[in-house]
């Protein structure tokens, strides 16, 4: 527990700084640095699959993603968007046929290809998502948009924990993740929705102006997406919570890894985000590309 907390107050400043002050470039980097480091902790766990998954192949294709994340132009929004779309679905298209091929000169064939869906998956899972964070910190107030999404999740897991360890009587996946219950994730919700509606107060119409054509309570001047977005954010982050729980109890593991005191591995830390990054990406990107 003293471990957990520690580790916390030590990463979370070290976040928010990273997202209000860092260039765009740096981020990337770093972003990459926790793709990769997360990506390697979710092949280990695929050889407990009797995966012999292409560690070296995917490392490269990921930090290739990131680089032309780090250094590609900034444009008009609609463009931008379309950019990191048509950038990243192309590197998601390609993948399978890229380590299919590789794996095509393996001679033991049958390791073929559960190595190349490891590697494509990990792409799609753990990559993409943390590509997406990247491409929102450009956008207009994209520096509060990720605190936003960063303190919704982060409240809806803090309040899980210790709500769930306190009160909680009711198993939600006992198969899964015996320690979550139903009252840790009402909990959770209650947190995420109450953040979202404080930040959305607290800062007027810097964030609700990115769903400004979308209908809003004006009695409140609190945008009516806000709170609706942040419950689909809390449930996507606990799915991705979950999700994560049954790779590691399919390999018979605790953790991803033991790089974070008091969490596991990086891939413990960031499952959540991983599930509620493309949530937030697509509700706001989508009013982008709908309403320029």
């Amino acid at each position: 527990m003293i471990q957990r907390i520690i580790t916390a107050l030590v990463l979370i400043p070290l976040v928010l700084l990273l997202i209000l002050r860092a260039p765009i470039w740096l981020l990337a980097i770093v972003a990459g640095i926790v793709a990769l480091l997360a990506i390697r902790e979710f092949l280990e766990l695929t050889r407990h699959y009797g995966v012999e998954p292409f560690t070296v192949g995917t490392f490269v294709y990921v930090g290739f993603f990131f680089a032309v994340l780090a250094v590609y132009p900034p444009h008009d929004k609609p463009l931008r968007i379309s950019a990191f779309i048509v950038f990243s679905g192309l590197l998601a298209v390609l993948a399978p046929f890229l380590f299919l091929t590789v794996a095509m000169k393996r001679q033991k064939l049958a390791s073929a290809f559960p190595a190349a869906a490891a590697s494509v998956f990990a792409i799609l899972y753990v990559a993409i998502p943390l590509g997406m964070l990247v491409d929102m910190r450009r956008w207009p107030e994209g520096g509060l948009t990720l605190i936003y999404l960063m303190l919704v999740v982060w409240s809806g897991d803090i309040f899980a924990y210790f709500v769930g360890k306190t009160f909680g009587r009711h198993k939600m996946a006992p198969r899964i993740s015996p320690g979550k219950t139903w009252e840790g994730a009402a909990a959770s919700m209650f947190a995420s929705v109450g953040v979202g509606l404080l930040l959305s107060l607290f800062w007027g119409q810097k964030i609700p102006s990115l769903f400004q054509n979308y209908p809003t309570f004006v009695s409140w001047g609190m945008s009516l997406p806000i709170l609706a977005v942040s419950a689909l954010l809390n449930i996507a982050a606990q799915l991705g919570d979950l999700v994560e729980s049954a790779i590691k109890r399919g390999a018979d593991v605790k953790d991803s890894g033991t790089i974070l005191p008091g969490h596991g591995g990086m891939l413990d830390r960031i499952d959540a985000l991983l599930f509620a990054a493309p949530v937030l990406w697509i509700s706001v990107a989508g009013r982008i590309l709908l309403f320029p």
